[in-house]
């Protein structure tokens, strides 16, 4: 007789892809390019279509990668692509100021002489990184780019998953990753919460160009409202993330931009020179938000679908991509065991290796930001008393170099040299 148990057994263990990546943001491509290195079949869920992220121009957008993450593209065999247009950031400047004040001549100073592998980071162009990805993901056989798609339900079993798609479709994975954002539907659909609160602080987002040469030098500069990062871009051109209380930075948004200019220009100083925008604008409000899981069944959290941090240290996207590497290495590791890879405990290796690294993170920047967005006298003493004390410290300063390269914790293998 037929017997229908064994029939449903086999249904379920058949599958549409191993891993089924949700989100084709830049975590989520290089996820599935490091999975997709073995013998791994990887579906990338992409709501958005392919092409649109391609830019040509310059839009303004821009990233700092730091040095493990630079490793990490190297190894994926991304860097001959991306070199030529990246900028090493070869000195960090860190100073309290005020506006009006600029950068101050008081504060620390970092140098990637003071290590030996080389620039702390490097800074690449959304457009490139991202058409270098997208290209990369479509030359692999091993990684099918479906976009765009939506996924608006989710079955985990003890077998695998089975997703939903928005055109009616199904997919079936041995393991699903979210790498969908803050607001990451899979992570919702799993019963994960966040934990996390608004800063009532916006970032605003700019390039510019400007008349002197920045020689590779990273400013961040500490005014009472918050951070305000000048990034060294190729030629003479920074990238801008400038911090600033909710409401008065939806109206410096909406300024045009002779007024937007005249309102960066105090903050920012003379060190430059002249300065005129490049590229587009953006804004968009700042928050703490962490999952409280960074694994449920079947399914594994990465980059801001784990943790969204305040971009103070500028982080973020490096510790998205430490995930990617960490959970590639625990799953290639898993698979040449021979262990199921969507495996309760094999995805708790995974959150075990991150958890404590990404609460340290929002932690940190969770303090600097509250420590240093604030004008009060004694909290100013407090801070320079500190800055004085690390840059007169080589042994400490050399820590926080290695820090902010993203070299030190335990990495794994691909951010290694």
């Amino acid at each position: 007789m037929d017997n229908a148990a064994p029939r449903a057994i086999v249904a379920a263990m058949r599958f549409d892809t191993d891993i089924a990546v949700v989100g084709g943001g830049l975590n989520g491509l290089t996820l599935a390019l490091a999975l997709a290195r073995g013998p791994l079949h990887v579906t990338v869920i992409d709501t958005r279509p392919a092409e649109a992220g391609r830019a040509p121009d310059f839009d303004g957008r821009s990233y700092a990668l730091a040095n493990a993450s630079a490793r990490l593209l190297r190894n994926l065999g991304l860097w001959d692509t991306l070199h030529g247009d990246a900028q090493p950031i070869n000195e960090i400047k860190v100073s309290d100021g005020r506006v009006g004040d600029g950068a101050a001549l008081l504060g620390l100073h970092f140098a990637s002489a003071e290590i030996e592998e080389g620039p702390m980071g490097q800074m690449v162009e959304d457009r490139h990184l991202r058409a270098a990805l997208l290209d990369a993901v479509g030359a692999n056989d091993r990684i099918d780019h479906r976009a765009p798609a939506t996924v608006t339900a989710q079955d985990m079993d003890d077998h695998g998953a089975t997703l939903t798609l928005a055109d009616g479709g199904s997919l079936r994975a041995r393991l699903v990753i979210g790498a969908d954002g803050r607001a990451s539907g899979m992570a919702a659909r799993a019963g994960i919460r966040r934990t996390g609160w608004p800063y009532r602080q916006s970032a605003l987002v700019c390039a510019i160009a400007h008349e002197k040469p920045h020689h590779g030098t990273a400013h961040q500069l500490f005014l009472p409202a918050g951070p305000l990062a000048i990034l060294p871009l190729k030629g003479n051109r920074s990238s801008i993330v400038w911090t600033e209380r909710t409401g008065l930075a939806e109206e410096i948004a909406a300024l045009p931009e002779a007024d937007y200019l005249h309102v960066l220009r105090p903050r920012f100083g003379d060190f430059l020179g002249r300065i005129e925008l490049a590229g587009a604008r953006y804004t968009y409000p700042l928050s703490l938000s962490l999952a409280d899981r960074l694994a449920a069944p079947r399914l594994a959290l990465v980059g801001d679908a784990a943790h969204g941090v305040h971009p103070i240290a500028g982080q973020g996207l490096n510790a998205g991509l430490k995930d990617v590497a960490a959970l590639a290495q625990v799953l290639e590791e898993a698979r040449r065991r021979g262990e199921d890879i969507g495996a309760a405990d094999v995805l708790e290796r995974y959150a075990r290796w991150r958890r404590f690294d990404t609460a340290t993170l929002a932690t940190a920047t969770d303090l600097f930001n509250r420590l240093f967005s604030s004008d009060r006298p004694g909290l100013r003493l407090l801070r320079d008393a500190g800055m004085r004390a690390v840059q007169a410290a080589p042994g400490l300063r050399r820590n926080f170099i290695r820090e902010a390269a993203g070299l030190t914790g335990d990495l794994p293998d691909l951010m290694r040299g």
